[in-house]
């Protein structure tokens, strides 16, 4: 399987992790060697209730007996679509009572962009420095990361960067601009937040120049920050709002949510403003359906911050500079880049896995299902400060 793996299927690194499965369950994943690893990782922050949740399982077995795909995405009433996209504006602020659903983070972005040119009818677009939502042209357009644009260019263009948490740069924002995506709390970057009523002073400038405010939630949505959506931290409410990742309890989906007035603009003048053949795919929307239930029905959301003092009172060890993140979406900062990989490649061996972050080297992701037990997260913290005592 391993020599068909780097044979037939097309790779993204030079040194994948290439770990064989067999199976994973709860915060688990098991390798066909009969190994057992404990997840800090949660596919990248996309396994919002852990691997194989019953109440996910349940409502993908049970919408693939009624129907799969049946029309191309907004022409058929699909029920578990219309309650995944009702139970989101139930849980919204007034302005976001309109979602369309897409089959990916970076698919929303690019949505999203099309949405506030068309709403405004400017084209500049804005965006922060170390930045990422996506790969896509229209996405890497919007990518803070010069050195892993520059092969692809052009990209879209009347795309210039920031910095965050920068006041001086909002005056940047201008009349000419269509919108300025942020992401709520920087991932790539190494999970940087909002300071001194930054999103609130963005907030502000987009109002006094008619700029729409696109957030980037794919990452810090759906609980792991502790709120529902991390915005709700910042006492702000965005014009657009993109999700993904999470969403869907570990199947592909992304959405892009506004107003009904605002997202009626894609219906008409053109018609089709977007379209997509399995976006809403009812299977999909069934299991994103179901984690939304779950978050919304239970304590898992209140428990993340709980579960992120655990986190910061075990995670201390003289190699540990700083712990980064809000809630489950935390990053362990260490000294170098080369040391950061050598101890996620030895936490591997030992049982644990943790991942890397795009744009920041020195950070240790941990972002480990909403799910993940006080016991689980002691077992893997062992772990890591028993690695790190390696490299002292």
């Amino acid at each position: 399987m391993k020599e068909d793996f780097f044979k037939y299927q097309a790779q993204t690194t030079p040194h994948p992790l290439a770990l064989e499965i067999s199976h994973a369950v709860g915060s688990y994943i098991y390798d066909t060697s009969g190994n057992k690893h404990l997840d800090f990782v949660a596919g990248v922050s996309a396994c919002t209730l852990g691997h194989c949740h019953p109440r996910v399982v349940s409502a993908i077995k049970m919408q693939a007996e009624k129907y799969l795909h049946v029309m191309v995405y907004g022409e058929y009433i699909q029920q578990p679509a219309v309650e995944l996209a009702r139970l989101l504006s139930e849980n919204l602020p007034k302005n976001l009572d309109t979602t369309y659903l897409v089959n990916s983070g970076t698919e929303a972005i690019e949505g999203a962009l099309k949405l506030a040119r068309r709403a405004t009818g400017r084209t500049q677009l804005l965006y922060a420095n170390n930045a990422y939502h996506g790969n896509t042209m229209g996405s890497m357009s919007v990518m803070g990361f010069e050195a892993r644009k520059t092969a692809f260019e052009p990209l879209v263009q009347d795309c210039y960067p920031i910095t965050f948490n920068k006041d001086v740069d909002l005056q940047k924002i201008t009349s000419q601009t269509a919108a300025i995506i942020l992401e709520t709390i920087q991932g790539g970057a190494g999970f940087i937040q909002p300071e001194n009523d930054y999103l609130k002073k963005v907030r502000a400038r987009c109002n006094e120049t008619g700029t729409l405010l696109i957030l980037d939630e794919i990452q810090p949505g759906f609980g792991r920050t502790g709120k529902l959506f991390a915005f709700e931290h910042f006492e702000i409410v965005p014009d657009i709002l993109v999700m993904g990742k999470g969403m869907g309890g570990g199947l592909p989906i992304g959405a892009f949510t506004a107003s009904h007035t605002v997202m009626a603009l894609l219906q008409d003048n053109p018609k089709l403003g977007h379209i997509t053949t399995f976006g809403g795919n009812p299977v999909i929307a069934a299991a994103a359906l179901a984690t939304l239930q779950e978050l919304t029905e239970t304590d898992i959301v209140q428990q993340t911050l709980q579960k992120e003092e655990l986190f910061r009172k075990l995670l201390k060890h003289p190699l540990i500079t700083e712990v980064r993140g809000r809630g489950l979406m935390l990053a362990a900062m260490l000294e170098t880049d080369e040391l950061a990989t050598k101890v996620i490649l030895e936490c591997k061996n030992q049982g644990l896995i943790l991942f890397w972050l795009l744009f920041e080297g020195r950070a240790l992701r941990i972002t480990p299902p909403l799910t993940i037990s006080p016991a689980e997260i002691e077992e893997g913290c062992n772990i890591l400060i028993n690695v790190l005592n390696k490299f002292q």
